[in-house]
Formats: structure tokens, C-alpha cells, sequence
């Protein structure tokens, strides 16, 4: 069973960073491409970053160019993100996914839904 578990999240401040992490089971971790997606309060899904199978190649949304880090470690079968500088626009749940493209281009699901998604990790950034 493919199981994807995320964790890291929490509450901050502006300016905080946190360090996000998925830990993945039950299928080849080196064999996907893997990424970020996240969903704020009252809003649609977001793709946040994307990366290959050995992490050499790697994209990131405009919001999370030059602040988020995206990374894996295949022996760990982990990925991660790394935020920093966090904004109160940041706040939302993090979701990690099997797959390069969660989304289509207009920001909905594809017909596999989120079957290859972790439950998710809250972060809030508040003062």
C-alpha cells in the first residue's frame, strides 16, 4: 500500500522558517518524481514545487522561488521542503504527492484525484 506521511508543520511567526517532511512506503521512492502542493484556507489546491527521481532536476511556483527548498533523500525514502522567511500568506496545508504534476494548469485535480497524496501538515504563519 502506498502510503505517503507528512509532518513538520506548525505554528510561527513571519519570518520563521520550518522544515517540512514526507516520509514515503510501500512502493520504489527512486522511482517517482515527487512534489509539493498546498491548499490555504478557503481556497483552491497550489503546486509549490516539483522534483525527479534523483533530484537533479527541480521547479518551484513563482511564490516559493528564492524562499522554498525542495529536496529528497532516496535512501531515507524522504522528501522535503524547506520554507523560509515565511509570510502570512504561507499559511496553508502542505501536501506531498507522487507525481511531477498534482495539478493540471488551471489549478484543479486530474481525474486520479488525490490518490497519491499524504494527508498533509498545517503550517501557520501569524503574528
Amino acid at each position: 500500500e502506498v502510503q505517503l506521511v507528512e509532518s513538520g508543520g506548525g505554528s510561527v511567526q513571519p519570518g520563521a522558517s520550518l522544515r517540512l517532511r514526507c516520509v514515503a512506503s510501500g512502493f520504489a521512492f527512486d522511482g517517482y518524481a515527487m512534489s509539493w502542493v498546498r491548499q490555504a484556507p478557503g481556497k483552491g489546491f497550489e503546486w509549490v514545487a516539483s522534483i525527479n527521481l534523483d533530484g537533479r532536476t527541480i521547479e518551484y511556483s513563482d511564490a516559493a522561488k528564492g524562499r522554498f527548498t525542495i529536496s529528497r533523500d532516496n535512501s531515507k525514502n524522504t522528501l522535503y521542503l524547506q520554507l523560509n522567511d515565511l509570510e502570512t500568506d504561507d499559511t496553508a496545508m502542505y501536501y506531498c504527492a507522487r507525481t511531477w504534476s498534482p495539478l493540471k494548469p488551471d489549478g484543479t485535480l486530474y481525474s486520479s484525484g488525490r490518490k497519491y497524496w499524504g494527508q498533509g501538515t498545517q503550517v501557520t504563519v501569524s503574528s
